[in-house]
């Protein structure tokens, strides 16, 4: 048997054979992703980082083992990981599989210099049932630009095969399990029997490589069960890069079990289709060119006249993904009103109507204000000097100066009382028919649960502020009312009885509400909406948001009063009414974070608050986490014991290159239950308002020549 101390001694000695080298090459060296799913070996972590917002899924199988984690760098120093496991052959819960749900943190204390290792410190499910829970404190360093090796010392998993007294002093370490799952295991951390571990990676080729480990998992429970059999602590593998983003991992563990490893790897900064295949903008028409002839020499145009102007202008709008709501012509001023159904970044979506507005308007005209409008109300307003913007098409650094001489204000008063309403906007119909897909993933007798069918949705706009929206879906196959008993505890069914929802095969009523949004005055924003808000509840929602343009802090309000719908999701409603109320803030810090607070009264009627953490990246991209706690105990939540997860947002543009705002949102939770459940209303506000103000106007400000 290999003893810790001669571990320690075969990893100095495989790291001594080749010499140091420079920073520059050793950062040529990507991270591995081990059976866990985070920067590792083969079983045992790493000290190495993955690229900074970088995304990866992985999937590992071995013995009667699998596991699947998706981990995200939230920055260039700090992971988190979400890991879905299954054990077979272990009974649970009259299932014979045993399906467990996990967090990891990871966080890297020291880089890598020439003479240094780099070290990081982590946390394996720190907030669960303790099953996999693990604590870490790993260095790694490069040997040459084909080598790394990395040694280290854990705790609980990690420090349970040859083990030694904790050094920390921290001996007493539960070994019972949570029986609901989901809490911090504050007393399990660092305490309890350490040992050490290592491993060492070769990069044989470009695509190949092997890599070699002494792991401290003892895997007690497992072996205990007979459902694998640990011989040996030495693993062995090679892994193959079969593209830059995809990699294969073929291993042989302990001396008795194959495994294999799959994950794929995506960085939302580098979306598939680069930048993006879009149509090409319209050059800026030099005033010096513009078609002023066609223009009346007068100074103030008939309304007639400027109805003429923007009729013709519609069908350019259109061809460029956007939709002229409004124009009013004054002496030196132009000021357009426009909705963006088609770029993602809004800074194109200003440049492109600038662009636009330097074909339409003559010589006269030497300022543009552009204000971007949602369902009639406005958000901002950007005002462009014409000769600025002709200046800076060619220059080098055109945007930047551009950037610096525009006006960015509150849109309350762009002088549009007299401008003319593009006509067939009010009243206007939309509608189309797409496939959805419901899942629930991560059950706890069912990995996945999914409904397939179709969606019939639409939309009439009334007046300015003022539309009817809904959306009808029908199911064509699925499993999503397969969830099992309902777990009932002492709060009011409100989230914990979806399947019964799921399992109705006639047409559903998703959707239907009677939405107004407006501006009560300078920096507030105001929503009503009444009707179906959502599949499960109906009723009437309220909200109010300040937010000043350039202001990064924002404030909210809402107030609903709902009613629980029927199982058949038609007109009817069961006898379970409540009022929800928040007070919300917002914070957008640098480099595309986003903190929410919301404090207030859930649906089950529990109060208490919400607080989420998301990284934005300027093609739209977002990854972020969320976690509830009210004063509903441990017991009453059930399963799970708070609201947690992990939430991402794909938008559809990034990925096809195309012009669209489209976007796919899914979020990954241990468990959904009635617990700091809150009501899903679409359109909340600060979504809708801050993407056209700063910073984030600013930060994507490269895409208005674009």
């Amino acid at each position: 048997m290999m003893t810790g101390k001669t571990t320690g001694i075969l990893v100095l000695a495989l790291g001594a054979m080749v010499p140091s080298v420079t920073l520059a090459e050793q950062l040529r060296f990507p991270a591995t992703l081990n059976t866990s799913g985070v920067p590792g070996v083969i079983e045992m972590p790493s000290s190495a980082s993955l690229e900074d917002g970088q995304l990866s899924v992985t999937t590992a199988h071995f013995g009667n083992i699998s596991r699947n984690t998706l981990t995200f760098q939230i920055s260039d120093r700090m992971s988190g990981s979400f890991r879905y496991s299954a054990t077979r052959d272990w009974p649970n819960n009259g299932v014979n599989t045993y399906y467990d749900r996990s967090f990891d943190l990871r966080y890297r204390l020291l880089d890598e210099t020439n003479w240094r290792p780099s070290l990081t410190i982590g946390l394996q499910d720190f907030v669960g049932t303790g099953l996999n829970s693990a604590e870490y404190l790993v260095a790694s360093k490069h040997f040459g630009d084909r080598v790394r090796v990395s040694g280290g010392i854990g705790w609980g998993r990690l420090g349970s095969y040859n083990s030694f007294s904790n050094p920390l002093g921290l001996d007493d370490r539960p070994t019972d399990f949570e029986p609901t799952g989901g809490t911090f295991n504050f007393d399990r951390w660092f305490h309890g029997p350490a040992a050490l571990f290592g491993g060492v990676e070769w990069q044989a080729t470009d695509r190949l490589r092997l890599m070699a480990e002494y792991s401290s998992d003892g895997y007690i429970e497992e072996v205990g069960r007979g459902l694998i059999e640990r011989k040996s602590p030495l693993n062995f593998g090679a892994s193959y890069q079969i593209r830059p983003s995809v990699d294969l991992g073929l291993f042989y563990l302990y001396g008795s079990e194959a495994a294999v490893r799959f994950n794929v790897l995506l960085n939302p900064k580098n979306p598939a289709m680069g930048s993006g295949n879009e149509s090409a903008p319209l050059p800026v028409n030099p005033a010096a060119r513009a078609a002023a002839m066609s223009w009346p020499a007068q100074q103030s145009l008939p309304s007639e006249v400027t109805s003429q102007i923007v009729e013709a202008a519609k069908p350019v709008f259109e061809a460029s993904e956007l939709e002229l709501e409004a124009l009013h012509i004054g002496d030196r001023t132009a000021t357009v009103r426009f909705r963006n159904p088609g770029y993602m970044v809004e800074s194109q979506a200003f440049g492109r109507v600038a662009r636009i507005m330097t074909h339409l308007m003559p010589q006269r005209i030497t300022t543009f204000r552009l204000v971007p409008v949602d369902q009639g109300m406005e958000l901002s307003a950007l005002e462009i000097n014409r000769a600025d913007l002709e200046a800076a098409e060619h220059a080098p650094d055109g945007g930047e100066s551009l950037y610096s001489r525009v006006n960015f204000y509150d849109p309350a008063t762009t002088g549009l009382e007299d401008g003319v309403i593009a006509e067939g906007l009010y009243p206007r119909l939309n509608w189309g028919i797409t496939p959805y897909v419901n899942a629930v993933l991560f059950g706890l007798e069912n990995p996945l649960l999914a409904d397939v069918g179709l969606r019939l949705s639409g939309s009439v706009d009334i007046a300015p502020g003022l539309s009817l929206n809904g959306s009808v879906t029908q199911l064509v196959i699925g499993n999503g009312d397969d969830e099992g008993d309902i777990e009932t505890t002492s709060l009011p069914v409100v989230r914990t009885d979806r399947s019964l929802y799921a399992a109705n095969n006639s047409p559903a009523i998703e959707r239907l509400t009677l939405d107004y949004v407006f501006r009560p005055g300078r920096n507030f924003y105001g929503r009503f909406s009444a009707g179906y808000l959502e599949s499960m509840f109906g009723g009437v929602s309220t909200e109010l948001l300040w937010k000043p343009v350039g202001s990064r802090l924002a404030f909210g309000a809402e107030i609903n009063h709902v009613m629980k719908r029927d199982y058949d999701q038609q007109f009817g409603f069961q006898d379970y009414d409540t009022t929800t109320a928040f007070l919300s803030g917002y914070y957008r810090f640098d480099n595309g974070y986003h903190a929410q607070l919301d404090v207030g009264r859930y649906l089950a009627g529990d109060i208490g608050a919400t607080l989420s953490l998301d990284r934005e990246f300027a093609n739209g991209w977002r990854v972020g986490a969320f976690v509830t706690r009210t004063d509903a105990s441990y017991e009453e939540f059930g399963d799970g014991s708070f609201d947690k997860g992990i939430r991402v947002t794909i938008p559809l543009g990034a990925l096809t290159g195309q012009a669209t705002r489209d976007t796919s949102a899914f979020a990954l939770r241990p468990f959904n239950r009635d617990g700091g459940a809150r009501l899903n209303v679409q359109g909340r506000l600060y979504e809708r308002v801050r993407e056209y103000h700063n910073p984030e106007v600013a930060e994507s400000w490269g895409r208005f020549l674009r």
